[in-house]
């Protein structure tokens, strides 16, 4: 019999309350790392109408003078700029920004810190994290996720380079239609798009489906009438000022759309000692080089760590039941030729640089590597071979 099932996923835009959290997080990483690259960053964000608010804890010792807090709000606002919010209740350039950044705790830095001259790091929290990796598009995505980040970036393409009715914050919703676990076709898709009061809804429908056609191909959409554009009705006030953000919110929407399971650790505002997040970039890296090496169609890896510790503590692979796949063999190759510790990591995929701003919006996964800027190192395909000629 054929198995026929629909799975959802959704994404959300860089204008989003929760997404604007995440890139100001990262922008503030980015800023730490521009100075030390050793700098330990774990900041928070919340947004709410007109303001600002950061907290949590950061560790500098070169160049710790230059970080002040003038500097830290003009990257702020240059952020919240650059992402398109001019609007009375949520302006850059009038929103008020709280500061609640402090020192690291010290019971963190000597667990993580206490042997750095050795070569060797523990891992700045207890966790564990997934990667995944299958063959149904060509970034080795699941389909609902890559078409819902498709989407809305070709959304905020239109948005930036022309002068629309679109606002900052806009969300996508895709069901696919599976047969015998192959993507078939797209059975819905909702998007909402924040818009200027004078836009009527024909307009802006009219609008979405072109972008929806310009970003997906036209022979797996649903029918018109299977295609929502803001079902509420109307969307003009959006982004902080209509419901409060806070950064590690969408973790879902960052990872896979929730055809693979999540540790529950965010990603945003975190450097690379945060095995959270460099742990979880390592395991889709290895994942997408098993299923890039053809040995098997899915790759789900999970990593383990404990705080202090630098080797994770287990490392877990399952294949997909079709592939017929000696799964421990694959660990094996894992253990006997990468280094799993959060040092080992950092220099494999080189996360210690200022990278992070272009991760926090439409996926940390499913990117085209940028060797100039040296982002989404994880997203690379250099360890085929290595499978290949291990297994």
């Amino acid at each position: 019999m054929t198995k026929k099932f629909i799975f959802t996923s959704e994404s959300v835009s860089e204008g989003h309350p929760d997404k604007v959290c995440d890139q100001v997080s990262d922008a503030i990483l980015d800023l730490y790392l521009k100075e030390d690259k050793n700098s330990r960053v774990a900041c928070e964000t919340m947004a709410t109408t007109n303001r600002i608010v950061l907290a949590g804890e950061v560790k500098i010792k070169k160049n710790k003078d230059s970080i002040t807090k003038d500097r830290i709000e003009k990257t702020i606002r240059e952020k919240i700029k650059a992402i398109g919010y001019e609007q009375e209740g949520f302006h850059w350039n009038k929103l008020k920004i709280e500061n609640h950044l402090h020192e690291q705790s010290s019971d963190i830095s000597q667990g993580v810190d206490k042997k750095e001259g050795d070569e060797t790091l523990g891992a700045g929290d207890q966790g564990i994290m997934f990667g995944y990796a299958c063959d149904e598009t060509p970034s080795l995505m699941p389909a609902p996720i890559d078409f819902s980040h498709k989407i809305l970036k070709k959304l905020a393409l239109y948005r930036h380079n022309n002068d629309s009715f679109f606002g900052p914050d806009s969300k996508s919703q895709v069901s696919v239609l599976y047969e015998n676990d192959k993507p078939k076709s797209i059975s819905s898709i909702v998007v909402s798009s924040q818009h200027s009061n004078s836009a009527g809804n024909p307009e802006i429908r009219k609008k979405i489906i072109e972008i929806i056609e310009d970003a997906l191909p036209t022979e797996i959409l649903p029918s018109e009438n299977n295609i929502l554009v803001n079902p509420t009705g109307r969307f003009v006030v959006g982004g902080p000022d209509g419901d409060a953000g806070l950064t590690g919110r969408k973790i879902i929407v960052d990872t896979y759309g929730g055809a693979a399971p999540h540790g529950g650790g965010a990603f945003s505002g975190k450097d690379y000692t945060k095995v959270d997040r460099s742990a979880a970039y390592m395991a889709r890296f290895l994942a997408k080089n098993i299923v890039g090496s053809e040995i098997v169609k899915k790759c789900l890896i999970q990593l383990s760590y404990a705080i202090g510790i630098a080797e994770p503590i287990s490392i877990y692979l399952r294949a997909d039941k079709e592939s017929d796949v000696d799964e421990k063999r694959l660990v094996e190759i894992i253990e006997n030729n990468f280094d799993l510790s959060p040092l080992g990591i950092k220099k494999f995929l080189n996360l210690d640089r200022p990278i992070y701003q272009d991760t926090s919006s439409y996926g940390h996964f499913g990117r085209k590597p940028d060797k100039e800027k040296g982002t989404f190192s994880w997203e690379t395909m250099n360890a085929v071979d290595c499978f290949k000629k291990n297994y």
